[in-house]
């Protein structure tokens, strides 16, 4: 069988183990499982493979199960566990509320997303980059992403909580590049009508963002560095959270 190109992104740890940012394999296949796309790249590179077991396949901006069938002309990538350059345009979804950036975060904007004249609550959450963790003195962090599928998940965090919480409003920025100590990293915007809508979404908001948002985390200290989230327990971002939960 003539031979057919697939093309792979590679993000963060992942790309680190392998080696390149993009893989261009050239297979007999037509279409593959996403597992089977795996084990075809764990074995032209069994450094990587530890890793990969970890690793969800996205398909089309998208996290693939296991089972998911696959086709070259896909847009491709290996997401590591997420943690979740140069200066570019930000980059921002169709309603405006969802941005990432390679610049300072300017806060109030971000607050002034959700600002409505019938909410009684408006609560931020600001992440900011610590100078000690564990004992250890982190020097800056450096954030990576894959662009369209992290704007794609942070806008279905946004429809998930005004799906949990009626009339909830949600912004979220996020910051790539190199963050100094001190500096914000994310910040969260919530407005509800009462106050407990918003202290629970806001906490939901951060803590779905780390699970299924493509962001990933490198901690630079002043003896080395590490991708952080690559590290993680059992992780599958396909799960949603709110199966079996009422609203």
């Amino acid at each position: 069988m003539e031979g057919t190109t697939w093309k792979v992104q590679c993000f963060a740890a992942i790309a680190d183990r392998i080696g390149h940012s993009l893989l261009t394999l050239e297979l007999s296949a037509d279409s593959l499982t996403a597992a089977e796309l795996k084990k075809v790249i764990a074995e032209r590179y069994p450094e990587a493979e530890s890793l990969l077991s970890a690793c969800f396949v996205a398909r089309n901006q998208a996290y693939a199960h296991e089972e998911d069938l696959l086709v070259p002309g896909d847009e491709l990538a290996l997401i590591p566990p997420v943690s979740g350059g140069e200066a570019f345009a930000d980059q921002i979804d169709d309603s405006g509320n969802y941005c990432i950036t390679y610049h300072t975060i300017a806060i109030e904007h971000v607050a002034a997303k959700v600002r409505h004249p019938d909410h009684g609550a408006e609560l931020l959450f600001i992440g900011t980059t610590r100078e000690h963790t564990y004992g250890k003195r982190t020097v800056l962090l450096e954030y990576e992403a894959y662009i369209p599928m992290a704007l794609h998940t942070l806008s279905q965090i946004g429809e998930e909580i005004a799906a949990r919480w009626d009339g909830t409003l949600c912004a979220i920025t996020h910051r790539l590049g190199q963050v100094a100590i001190g500096e914000a990293s994310v910040v969260i915007a919530v407005s509800s009508p009462h106050r407990a809508s918003s202290y629970e979404a806001n906490r939901y908001a951060i803590e779905r963002l780390k699970q299924i948002v493509p962001i990933w985390k490198k901690e630079i200290w002043e003896d080395g560095s590490e991708w952080k989230g690559a590290q993680s327990g059992p992780w599958d971002p396909t799960v949603s959270p709110l199966q079996g939960e009422s609203t």
